[in-house]
């Protein structure tokens, strides 16, 4: 390998993993820019590696170890939160971020740089479109702690009807006088506001999360 083509496979690596990264880090993901520079980074190290050791043999002995090994890196930005789960996206953006570092190792810059825009144009419109979605449709977790009495429930939902979220029950629970329940409701940014506005001026309701 001459060091100058090795020189600039790196150089070109750093560029695409920390234009990605910075993409993330602005966004406040898990992976952010020094963990995708260092992705892409050792993509290309491990790709350019991979064909000088196995030339003859199998140029991609090592190389194909990364797309099993990046499993697990992606695996680790994956958790269950409150609304379902999260981290799939950046998982994904590391398994994408890790070929388009091959590809630089291989030789192939110019369809990495182009394979960069792309991925980095797909989460910033996605990124729009996701938060114009989320005004039309938006999913939230009720919880009510109220006094006992016949049909409490009942009653809430007929509340959230009004305000025209879907939704459904889930655990309840009494606990001497007082009963809780809770729900997940769908509905646009305005009805959920609306609901949750009725609610906190509501003088039955001992306890409500949101």
């Amino acid at each position: 390998m001459e060091a100058l083509d090795v020189i600039t496979k790196l150089l070109i690596s750093v560029l695409i993993g920390g234009i990605i990264g910075a993409e993330r880090e602005y966004h406040n993901k898990t992976a952010g820019l020094r963990t995708l520079m260092l992705i892409c980074l050792g993509s290309t190290l491990f790709t350019m590696f991979s064909m000088e050791i196995g030339y003859e043999n199998s140029p991609d002995r090592i190389a194909g170890g990364i797309v099993a090994g990046i499993g697990f890196v992606g695996a680790g930005v994956i958790f269950r939160g409150d609304t379902g789960i999260n981290g799939v996206t950046t998982a994904a953006t590391i398994w994408v971020t890790a070929a388009l570092g091959m590809g630089v190792g291989a030789g192939h810059q110019y369809a990495s740089l182009m394979g960069c825009i792309i991925l980095v144009g797909i989460l910033q419109a996605f990124t729009i479109i996701e938060g114009w979605m989320d005004r039309l449709n938006r999913s939230h977790m009720y919880k009510i702690t109220c006094p006992y009495r016949e049909k409490v429930f009942e009653h809430y939902e007929a509340l959230m009807k009004q305000h025209n979220l879907t939704f459904r029950r889930g655990p309840q629970c009494r606990d001497q006088g007082t009963v809780s329940g809770t729900w997940e409701a769908e509905g646009s940014k305005e009805q959920h506001n609306a609901f949750i506005h009725y609610m906190l001026n509501d003088a039955n309701v001992e306890k409500f999360e949101f």
